[in-house]
């Protein structure tokens, strides 16, 4: 806590000095434009047409970051998409590395059922080997986020999640230079910092920053240690046209303290069962924006962009119930397996906006192509050392796997916005997509059965999206799209010499559909409610059959389709109580039904129908309720989430092995308290208390990394953070 006491005191200083220098006129509006930020909306609504995107009868929202009050320190999503209905957390460790969020009853691991985008640039590591994003940039940095659920995916890509956009502060357009820092301090040695530059100089405008992180984490063994650097630099031509290039990197060290089986998780979630495992991504994400207005009616955007880096892990790979312990002949540990994963993933989309008329009516055309070439280096299962630190050398050369994962890919998509009359629009869409992806290489344990090596993507998505405008304020939306998720690299990797994989595995296909109302009614009440469905074919599993000779093999395939029906509920009631105080309370309520509808899976002997059965971590109620409160400069956040139980896998198994790697996540109830301080533009605080009543929960019992078994979620914590901006 020196360093934050340090740090306030400085800032106090220079925020009196500061202060000497403001003038009374100055005060007075910069208290009618917080009065003004309370009014605005902090969830809106995406524009209709947005960088060569349209948006038309489609379920959005954007989250403006400086109006919420949440922990952007350590990302803590429950908070930061407190009011988006229906997102499921999954806090796979509390030191903010990664957002690992889902919608609808979808996989939230490292949210890879989403299009993830930064300022519209692509961060999936690899969309067809390994569609995780490994990126991970602090939220300090950013001003918005913007979620499209999958009816939109027609324009962006095929997943069933839809797309997130993260985009990035603005450079300052009325200075040459200025500067922010952003500093937090908090629970488990939390120290974070985030220092800014920015400025416009005639047509060139920059923004840069650099930021690093420190926390020694909730259980034993589970530091984490994180550095990000980004840079944007813009040049205006003319009006009408503007180039962008950006690099941003992120890179983090996280100790993983290992799973925990349930008996562990009851005597004390802190603890650790490893020691000596490690995990660290480091990516770069370079681009080039060109946006061309060749006229009132047509727009063109270019961008080119690539994901290059690596996921790097050193590790026991083990049940929680196995112990890692110094054998007594050698003297050592065990020797650690030894992973690592570089990407090369390159991208170039290319979207045309044309504005035309149909008689007296206006319709809009989005419409364009995206080109990727992924190569994707996997070596695995190298003999590590028994060491105890961060260290990739092996002690034998070679990897048990060393496999390339190549794919090339072409989309080209198109929708059309045709205005029926001045309140009505339908927007029928379709995308293409062409390529394949080949592996190739070597598995060691794995020389007499031939593997798949060629996987081909040819196919058409179809969609329709349709809105009714009853007034400025309420409209009715909705739309059908179908999506995909492709056959993706670990699917296609035998784990054993007893493992066969289906040379015929087909892409999960299916399709998203909604009907909502959204708006304004009385004159403080925001509100959306909708319903939905997904449906999800082709989902893949394990099966146990025979051979000609009668032994068992476990197969992996296509195993069953599921659909998931609900409801999303957000509303909002903010009222003035006097000249200066404000409040609001909110509702973010999502009902979920996910069940398997056709299918079979292995029970370890034989095989079980799972039909009827629910579909694993999908809780059927995610509930965020809260208060918010404004007086003057300060604003607090108190919230209340609700999440139901859930089952770890398709056969619904309650009672738990020892290992704890399967069986029922209880519900949980979290309670968070946040507040922020702003005095002037110069200073402003934020501070919180994160899980006040300390519960003791986890979120899900992940079937792979970070290993099978129970991950507990953070205890009660607290942090303080400082902003100044010069």
């Amino acid at each position: 806590m020196k360093y934050l006491i340090g740090l306030i005191g400085l800032t106090l200083v220079q925020s009196f000095c500061f202060a000497q220098k403001t003038d009374t006129i100055k005060s007075k509006e910069l208290k009618e434009v917080i009065i003004k930020a309370w009014q605005r909306r902090d969830i809106s609504r995406m524009p209709e047409e947005q960088n060569g995107f349209l948006n038309n009868g489609k379920k959005n929202e954007v989250i403006t970051l400086a109006a919420t009050n949440a922990n952007i320190a350590i990302k803590t999503g429950r908070q930061l998409f407190a009011k988006i209905p229906g997102v499921f957390v999954y806090d796979m460790d509390g030191s903010g590395n990664q957002l690992n969020i889902s919608t609808r009853g979808l996989d939230p691991h490292r949210s890879w059922e989403y299009n993830i985008r930064q300022n519209g640039i692509l961060l999936n590591s690899d969309m067809y080997g390994y569609p995780a994003s490994h990126y991970s940039a602090p939220i300090e940095s950013y001003e918005k986020v913007e979620l499209v659920r999958g009816t939109g995916s027609l324009q962006y890509g095929a997943q069933f999640g839809g797309m997130i956009n993260y985009i990035t502060k603005r450079p300052d357009t009325l200075k040459v230079f200025s500067l922010e820092s952003i500093n937090t301090a908090g629970s488990f040695n939390l120290f974070s910092s985030y220092n800014a530059i920015t400025g416009t100089y005639k047509k060139f405008s920059y923004y840069a920053y650099y930021y690093k992180r420190h926390s020694n984490g909730y259980r034993e063994n589970s530091q984490s240690d994180a550095t990000a650097q980004f840079v944007q630099l813009n040049y205006q031509f003319t009006a009408n046209l503007s180039l962008k290039a950006e690099i941003g990197r992120s890179k983090y060290l996280y100790h993983i303290p290992g799973p925990l089986n349930d008996s562990m998780f009851n005597a004390d979630p802190t603890m650790s069962t490893r020691s000596r495992n490690y995990f660290s991504p480091d990516i770069y994400v370079p681009s080039f924006s060109l946006n061309w207005k060749l006229s009132e009616q047509t727009k063109i955007n270019l961008t080119t962009s690539a994901i290059f880096g690596s996921r790097n892990s050193v590790m026991i790979d083990a049940f929680a119930d196995v112990s890692d312990t110094i054998n007594r002949t050698t003297g050592q540990y065990r020797n650690r397996q030894v992973d690592i994963d570089n990407f090369n993933s390159k991208t170039i989309e290319l979207r045309l906006l044309h504005q035309f008329r149909i008689g007296k009516l206006e319709s809009k055309l989005a419409t364009g192509f995206a080109y990727m070439n992924n190569d994707l280096h996997r070596r695995q299962l190298g003999k590590g050392t028994t060491g105890t630190d961060y260290d990739l050398s092996l002690v034998e050369p070679g990897f048990g796997r060393d496999l390339h994962f190549r794919t090339n890919n072409i989309a080209f998509f198109a929708e059309n916005v045709f205005q029926l009359n001045h309140r009505w629009t339908v927007s029928p869409g379709i995308r293409y997509e062409n390529g394949n992806s080949k592996m190739n290489g070597e598995i060691k344990y794995y020389t007499v059965n031939p593997l798949p090596t060629t996987i081909n993507h040819n196919f058409v998505l179809l969609g329709i999206s349709s809105q009714y405008l009853f007034d400025k304020e309420n409209t009715l939306y909705g739309g059908i799209s179908q999506a995909y998720r492709p056959v993706i690299f670990k699917d296609i990797v035998p784990a054993s010499t007893y493992e066969k994989i289906d040379k015929d595995l087909e892409d999960a296909f299916g399709y998203n559909a909604e009907l909502g109302i959204r708006g304004k009614i009385v004159q403080h009440l925001q509100y959306d409610v909708s319903l939905f469905r997904i449906d999800y074919k082709n989902r893949l599993g394990i099966l146990v059959l025979q051979d000609n000779t009668g032994q068992p093999y476990t197969y992996k395939t296509n195993i069953g389709n599921s659909r998931t029906n609900g409801i999303e509920l957000f509303v909002q009631y903010k009222f003035p109580i006097t000249n200066q105080l404000f409040a609001g309370l909110f509702s973010s309520t999502a009902y979920m039904d996910a069940k398997y509808t056709k299918g079979q899976v292995s029970t370890g002997t034989a095989n079980k129908s799972i039909v009827g059965n629910k579909v694993e971590a999908v809780p059927e109620w995610i509930s965020r309720n809260g208060l918010d409160i404004l007086y003057k400069g300060f604003s607090c956040t108190i919230l209340y989430n609700y999440t139901s139980s859930t089952f770890s896998d398709a056969l619904n198994t309650i009672t738990p092995p020892s290992s704890g790697a399967k069986g029922f996540t209880p519900a949980y109830s979290i309670w968070d308290f946040n507040a922020s301080l702003r005095t002037n533009s110069f200073l402003s605080v934020r501070a919180g208390v994160n899980n006040i009543f300390d519960k003791q929960y986890f979120t899900k019992r992940p079937t792979f990394y970070p290993g099978p078994g129970i991950w507990p979620s953070d205890g009660r914590n607290v942090y303080v953070t400082v902003g100044i901006k010069i």
